[in-house]
């Protein structure tokens, strides 16, 4: 048995309880919990936004310690420090032969499964393949990356997805190059990667965008050169801070129609809009032709960073050795468990950057 936060139902608050965790089978690896982030993506699915199989422990940025493997793992042993990737690719659908392997189609077969069951004897889902959310979990041998030495294995959580996330969206989808202004709206666990990603980029200037006054400080210690309180002018604002041209790249990072319409305002003519935020369906953002003709500007979606985490990875430790990325930057609040709904209302309230559960 193993504590963990466990979704009983849509929309219903988080419980922390024992589970039965059984012992790993064929492929599958038992993982000791040193941390895990809490993310925008799993109040999403907590609250219907994204659909999920429930009973379910969400939770799906972590890293840990391997206990146990079961038979056939050959990619770790006990002992062994990973990082779990709750999207792993299979390697033989459409989007994996073109080696986009962020849209694969079968990443998240495993969130359909049974992977430990209640007290009670009651089914449990994995959330998003990994669940995090627990002081130890059971996992595919796909769903782990070795940790690269030198990074502390608490701070590695935030690799999983955050980091991932906000780097690629900069480096791999917005493609940021030397000297570009950039603007990056939510300052979030994945706006502050993204910000600090932007950096490394060597962009000229960096427009943090947010609701909030008190996360200008955040921003700044990431890499932002300017703090924009959200409002009805922000576009005309930064216009402003770039010779009235706009910025090369804006990068989205809340999931709202209004946002994702005020980045695409913001960016210049022939600019580039990636969104990585994941808002609802009732979520409508409009266009009208003549400005798509006018503008020139490219509005793309961006999952996971638009990252192979596999590759990326190694690359991420390298800037966390060097002191280019600050892993520990983008976490405002360490918590248990059972502090998982506060940090759900904190990221609804617009507070704060990453809550890391640590165990």
């Amino acid at each position: 048995m193993v504590r963990a936060a466990v979704l009983p139902a849509v929309g219903a608050p988080l419980e922390v309880a024992d589970i039965d965790l059984p012992d790993p089978g064929p492929g599958q690896v038992r993982v000791r919990l040193a941390a895990a982030g809490v993310c925008h993506s799993d109040l999403s699915l907590s609250n219907g936004t994204m659909r999920v199989p429930v009973p379910a422990v969400l939770g799906h940025e972590g890293a840990g310690t391997v206990v146990a493997v079961g038979e056939g793992v050959t990619k770790v042993a006990p002992g062994a420090e990973v990082v779990l990737n709750w999207a792993p690719s299979c390697g033989s659908c459409h989007a994996c032969s073109l080696g986009e392997v962020w849209l694969c189609a079968n990443a998240l077969n495993g969130a359909a499964d049974v992977y430990a069951r209640t007290a009670d004897g009651t089914d449990l889902h994995p959330g998003l393949n990994v669940a995090a959310f627990a002081e130890e979990t059971v996992v595919s041998e796909s769903c782990l990356l070795p940790l690269p030495d030198g990074i502390p294995l608490t701070d590695a959580a935030l690799l999983g997805c955050a980091v991932l996330t906000g780097y690629g969206a900069v480096h791999h989808s917005a493609r940021v190059r030397e000297g570009e202004t950039v603007a990056v709206y939510g300052v979030g666990g994945v706006g502050l990667a993204a910000l600090q990603a932007a950096r490394i980029a060597g962009a000229s200037r960096i427009v943090a965008v947010d609701v909030s006054p008190e996360k200008e400080e955040l921003a700044r210690a990431a890499g932002a050169t300017d703090y924009v309180i959200a409002s009805d002018a922000t576009a005309r604002e930064i216009r402003g801070l770039t010779g009235k041209q706009g910025v090369d790249v804006a990068v989205e990072c809340v999931g709202s129609a209004s946002t994702i319409r005020t980045a695409w305002d913001s960016t210049r003519r022939g600019g580039r809009t990636t969104v990585v935020g994941i808002g609802g369906k009732d979520q409508q953002v409009t266009f009208n032709a003549l400005e798509i003709f006018h503008w020139g500007r490219t509005l793309a979606g961006c999952v996971y960073g638009n990252s192979n985490p596999a590759e990326d990875l190694p690359v991420l430790a390298a800037h966390v050795r060097a002191g280019r990325l600050d892993l520990g930057a983008l976490v405002t609040e360490r918590i248990a468990l059972d502090g998982i709904p506060a940090a759900f209302d904190n990221m609804l309230a617009g507070k704060g950057g990453r809550a890391l559960v640590v165990f």
